[in-house]
């Protein structure tokens, strides 16, 4: 049959389709960020909380049964002993994922002179991190917001920090570095961050777009505007392509719905809703989402005397609260990783090997069933492709295919595990569903 398009014709066109697709492929996204008080943070910071996790593991759930029974997770069987080790592991690897240098609620309003001294001191330390490799891969700073009132304190303390830090560095950042905008309620709030950092990257000699931002969603403004319409759309392309991520910040959204202090947490209806319309807004973009924090802190109410040891009533009335703010963090961790979301914030060590422990078991009860539908799935495109069939549902075969880049990348799932779907390692490194299919068919590989 005669046809007016020539292979020749269409290459600078498929081209140009395959890069944009391949840029939807997904990267890794850390599992978590903790957020520290500038004033706090250290090249050390990561290692330090790594240390208090696993004290905190080792203190309270020493064994894998216990972990488990604190968390909820069935105690008998290899599942908990995996989470458990894989849990130790993480914690002696990689504790600390994606960290946020805190200029805002995490760190307050002080003196200019005092959060000027934080921002240059802050700066030396990440760049201290950097040379040292002590640093998480994923690294960035919170300013406060773009109000009319804090403007000029949130831009001179971006600007302090990333002129020292480039300075120190010498005009290179940390893999996977940004700068968090809270309280959005304006584009011309992103507009005038991308323009901001536009102006430093020309000045510090960065290639324009280096630096990229996170937007946080903690008002009813961030997710529509005053004529009803989605606003987040709209709030990410005002960066101008910069904008990695939307964080939710569940305290700061109910509040601005007047939901009184006590009814708000991470599973109010409001939460939902709002997580819902990001998931919406943002769908098929390359812009990871974050959930909020658990605000209750697994902290016991004792602590030993100096030079003194707690007695055997107190040690198990702080493992109860500790084990009651568990509870509370995996059931919001688990409900989150349910609803597509695979990030959130952790406030303190403790909470460490509580996300690790829900993320891991969360893959973990999965794989089975995912492998099949993968293998099964592979199998279907594979025939069809040998009938000369026409496969259109590839976004499913790559969302199961994201459940195992996401499982090996966080540690809960091993490689093999993942290759009992039925992929080579070689094929779970493209990341990408579609070359898979491609290459299979290029091999004969049914």
């Amino acid at each position: 049959m005669k046809t007016t398009l020539t292979a020749q014709r269409l290459s600078a066109t498929r081209a140009s389709l395959k890069e944009a697709n391949a840029a939807f492929n997904p990267r890794r996204q850390p599992v978590h960020v903790v957020y520290g008080g500038a004033h706090l943070f250290k090249a050390e910071t990561a290692s330090k909380l790594a240390e208090v996790a696993l004290r905190s593991l080792e203190e309270h759930a020493p064994d894998a049964r216990t972990l488990a029974r604190a968390l909820g997770l069935a105690e008998e069987g290899a599942l908990a002993e995996t989470v458990h080790a894989r849990v130790v592991a993480k914690l002696r690897r990689e504790a600390v994922e994606d960290y946020r240098i805190d200029f805002e609620d995490g760190y307050g309003h002080r003196p200019d002179a005092e959060e000027d001294g934080h921002a240059v001191a802050a700066a030396e330390e990440l760049a201290r991190g950097l040379e040292r490799g002590s640093l998480p891969p994923f690294t960035g700073l919170r300013v406060k917001s773009f109000s009319d009132e804090l403007f000029d304190r949130a831009v001179r303390t971006l600007d302090l920090f990333l002129s020292t830090l480039v300075a120190r560095t010498g005009g290179r950042l940390p893999p996977h570095f940004v700068v968090t905008l809270p309280k959005v309620t304006l584009r011309e709030q992103v507009t005038a961050l991308d323009s901001v950092l536009g102006e430093l990257e020309a000045g510090l000699g960065l290639e324009r777009g280096t630096v990229k931002v996170e937007l946080m969603v903690e008002t009813p403004r961030s997710l529509f505007d005053p004529k009803g319409t989605l606003a987040l759309p709209g709030l990410v392309a005002a960066a101008n392509g910069r904008c990695s991520a939307a964080h939710f910040g569940a305290y700061d959204y109910t509040a601005a719905c007047d939901i009184t202090a006590s009814c708000q947490h991470l599973l109010h209806p409001s939460c939902d809703f709002a997580r819902l319309v990001m998931q919406v807004s943002l769908a098929g973009t390359d812009v990871h989402l974050s959930d909020g924090a658990t605000t209750a802190m697994p902290v016991g109410p004792h602590k030993a005397p100096k030079g003194g040891a707690l007695t055997l009533a107190q040690q198990e009335e702080n493992r109860a609260a500790v084990h009651r703010a568990w509870r509370l963090h995996a059931d919001n961790v688990r409900q989150a990783l349910m609803n597509g979301f695979y990030q959130g914030w952790d406030l303190h060590p403790a909470q460490l090997p509580v996300r690790y422990a829900t993320v891991y078991a969360f893959f973990l009860e999965g794989l089975d069933a995912a492998s099949r539908r993968l293998r099964a799935f592979m199998d279907k495109a594979a025939q069809a492709t040998r009938l000369g069939d026409v496969f259109d549902d590839a976004a499913t075969g790559q969302g199961l295919l994201n459940f195992f880049l996401r499982g090996i990348a966080c540690g809960a799932l091993s490689e093999d595990e993942a290759r009992a779907a039925g992929l080579t390692l070689d094929e779970l490194r493209t990341r990408s569903f579609l070359e898979i299919l491609q290459g299979r068919r290029e091999s004969g590989r049914s």
